[in-house]
C-alpha cells in the first residue's frame, strides 16, 4: 500500500465508461491499482463511489478513509488472481457455521440461541437448499455432503468483486449463512450482525461490557456494513 501514500495531485475525477466496465480518471490520468493494474469497475455506481472518495481527499490519500477503492483494488490485485482458492476458503467456512454450535450451558442461551439462529437455517435449507445441522458445544459435527456442495457452488459463481464482499460479511460474522444471506434483500443487515454477535451480546448483558472489545466489535461491525455497501455497488 506504500504506493497510496501520495498527496492530492488533481482537481477534477471523473467516471469513464469503457469496454467491459468503468474507470476513473483524474484530471485524465487513469487510476489505477497498488500493483499498476487497470482500476477497472463492474458498475457506474461503483466507480462513482470510488471517484467520491477521490474527490474527499484533501491533502494525502488515506486507503483508510476510502473503503471503496480499497475493495476494488483487494478484487482486481488479489482476488481475481487468487479466486478458486478463495471462494474455497469461503465456501469451507459452512462445515463449522457458527450458527450450528449451541452452547452446553446455560439452557437459557441454547434456547435463545434456537429461537435467533434457527430461522436462519431454515431460510439456508429453503433459499439454498442447503439444510445444516446443529450441534451441542463445540466439537465438529459432520455436515451433509449435498448441502456443503450447494453453498460451495453459490459462492464459486461469484464475480471476483463480489467474492472480495463475501470474504468480508463471511470472516467477519463467522457465518457462511448469514454472509450469503446479507448479499439479498431478505434481511437486513444490522440484524444479521446483530446475529453474529448473539453470543457475545448475551454474555455482556449478564456480566458487563468489556470497552475494549466493545471498540473491536464497532470497527468490524462498520466493516461488516460497508461489505455489504461493496456488494450492492457490485449489482
Amino acid at each position: 500500500m506504500s504506493g497510496w501514500k501520495a498527496k492530492r495531485f488533481w482537481k477534477d475525477v471523473t467516471v469513464v465508461a469503457v469496454d467491459g466496465g468503468f474507470e476513473v480518471s483524474a484530471d485524465g490520468r487513469v487510476l489505477k491499482t497498488p500493483a499498476k493494474a487497470a482500476l477497472r469497475l463492474p458498475t457506474n455506481a461503483m466507480a462513482e463511489a470510488v471517484a467520491a472518495e477521490w474527490r474527499a481527499v484533501e491533502e494525502t490519500v488515506d486507503p483508510g478513509l476510502m473503503p471503496v477503492t480499497r475493495a476494488a483494488n483487494a478484487a482486481i490485485d488479489k482476488v481475481a488472481h487468487q479466486f478458486d482458492e478463495v471462494a474455497a476458503m469461503i465456501a469451507a467456512y459452512g462445515a463449522s457455521d457458527l450458527l450450528c454450535y449451541r452452547a452446553e450451558a446455560p439452557e437459557a442461551l441454547r434456547r435463545a440461541q434456537a429461537q435467533v439462529w434457527d430461522p436462519m437455517l431454515d431460510w439456508a435449507a429453503g433459499a439454498l437448499d442447503a439444510r445444516l445441522v446443529t450441534t451441542i458445544g463445540v466439537v465438529p459435527v459432520p455436515q451433509p455432503g449435498g448441502a456443503l456442495q450447494k453453498l460451495s457452488q453459490k459462492v464459486h459463481e461469484m464475480t471476483s468483486f463480489q467474492l472480495t464482499a463475501l470474504h468480508d460479511l463471511v470472516s467477519l460474522s463467522g457465518s457462511l449463512i448469514l454472509g450469503l444471506a446479507a448479499t439479498t434483500d431478505d434481511f437486513d443487515v444490522a440484524n444479521l450482525w446483530q446475529m453474529s454477535r448473539f453470543d457475545e451480546d448475551w454474555q455482556a448483558q449478564q456480566w458487563g461490557e468489556d470497552e475494549e472489545a466493545s471498540v473491536i466489535a464497532e470497527k468490524k461491525r462498520t466493516d461488516f456494513l460497508r461489505a455489504r455497501h461493496f456488494w450492492e455497488l457490485c449489482c
